[in-house]
């Protein structure tokens, strides 16, 4: 019986001493095939947990709407896709990845952020996603107007502002009314009072998010009341909508403790579901980073080890542009050795070649012994990892591979010179 590194993830040491694996695939064996860095995904935990939720309301109308910013791969987006999923997009170029992988899924895409552009609001509506979630009043007069230009109906849910706070990072929380995002939840009943008559416009839903990275279900639950309160005012007013969203942000544990997936997607459904019992419309949910995470990893191999007074330095070929997550929020992945070495662990730092200081994965983290050419796996990197890669230092992207029962496959080639150098002239 192949033994976990935590029933969370899908990687693991099939024996004592034995190298990684993600499923039954070697990731020594496709470090060798495609070169480091390289993303490693497992398909099949990312439709195991999309199931968590479809199951967890099953006995309810609902749609969960996958947030493409969290990993934005074509193949990722076709396989949710095919499993049911809808997408939440917060850019013209989110949604053109959606219509690349998944054309038929267009109905099933709601369309968030706080700055669409009228171009982005056309291609929406030629084709015909399910819903805008509008983040402002001067936002649904621009789709209003776009929408009588082109002769279509728009449907929109209003994002609301509930003001409840989420023990989170602050870059990554969103529901206070400090935050750009939404509109006062207070004042939302008078603007869908206001828009009601305008026929290019259709009250369809209302929409809150309240961040990310959220580990309780409390403060779902007690934004999904708020918004209910409301969504009861505006049909005692005579506007009836017909879908809730509750937003994303459901949090995951990116440290070694045990993490049972099943029980937090249980206990959010329980929240949620419970905060807005009787309504009988369509409830929407946006998980990104409970989807995709933990299914990821960052491969990268050492190129040096080197000490600088009291510190140790293990300098892989990854770097802060392969993953920035540590860097810009300080942010814990767990890092282990592909195939571990005899020994005492020791007390590194482990960085990339970027010349930034600030190019580091871990600080002060004990690690088995590690030599020049050995793999390491940096685990739950599948959600904001490629998504926010760059090219700082003109160094190439990763190559990206997908397992899927057990077979892998090739989902994003490594970036050449060419790719970078072709859009510049000189």
């Amino acid at each position: 019986m192949a033994k976990s590194l935590s029933p969370s993830r899908p990687f693991h040491y099939p024996q004592p001493g034995e190298a990684l694996y993600c499923g039954t695939v070697s990731i020594e064996k496709l470090a060798r095939r495609h070169g480091t860095p390289l993303y490693v995904y497992s398909a099949d935990q990312i439709v195991e947990r999309l199931k968590l939720f479809q199951s967890a309301l099953a006995g309810r109308e609902h749609l969960v709407c996958y947030a493409v910013k969290a990993n934005s791969s074509l193949a990722i987006l076709k396989l949710l896709a095919g499993h049911g999923a809808g997408f939440d997009i917060v850019s013209g170029g989110e949604l053109e990845r959606v219509l690349a992988a998944a054309p038929e899924a267009a109905g099933r895409v709601v369309f968030s952020g706080a700055g669409k552009t009228a171009a982005e609001i056309d291609l929406a509506l030629e084709a015909d996603i399910l819903e805008f979630n509008a983040e402002s009043e001067a936002e649904l007069e621009l789709i209003a107007s776009r929408a009588r230009r082109m002769k279509k109906r728009a449907r929109f849910a209003l994002r609301v502002n509930p003001d409840v706070f989420a023990e989170t990072h602050p870059y990554i929380s969103t529901g206070l009314t400090e935050h750009k995002f939404g509109v006062e939840i207070g004042k939302a009943a008078a603007i869908y009072k206001r828009v009601a008559s305008n026929r290019w416009l259709e009250p369809h839903g209302v929409s809150v998010h309240i961040g990310s990275q959220i580990r309780s279900s409390a403060p779902f639950g007690g934004a999904a009341e708020r918004v209910y309160k409301l969504v009861k005012q505006l049909k005692r007013a005579g506007i009836e909508l017909r879908n809730l969203d509750a937003g994303g942000g459901l949090g995951i544990e990116y440290h070694a403790a045990p993490f049972d997936a099943a029980a937090k997607v249980a206990e959010w459904a329980k929240a949620v579901t419970c905060a807005i019992d009787g309504f009988e419309g369509r409830l929407l949910l946006e998980p990104g980073r409970f989807l995709v995470a933990n299914a990821g990893a960052l491969l990268a191999r050492v190129l040096y080890v080197k000490r600088n007074g009291s510190k140790t330095f293990v300098i892989t070929d990854g770097a802060m542009n392969d993953l920035i997550r540590p860097a810009l929020y300080e942010a814990h992945h767990e890092i282990v050795p592909v195939r571990p070495r005899a020994g005492k662990p020791k007390v590194v730092d482990v960085v990339g070649p970027i010349c930034e200081s600030g190019d580091f994965f871990a600080h002060d983290r004990a690690l088995p012994p590690l030599e020049p050419g050995d793999l390491v796996a940096i685990l739950d990197a599948g959600a904001y990892g490629m998504a926010q890669s760059s090219n700082y230092n003109t160094r190439l992207r990763p190559a990206e591979v997908l397992v899927e029962a057990g077979k892998p496959r090739l989902i994003r080639r490594r970036e050449t010179i060419a790719d970078l150098l072709g859009p510049e002239i000189a």
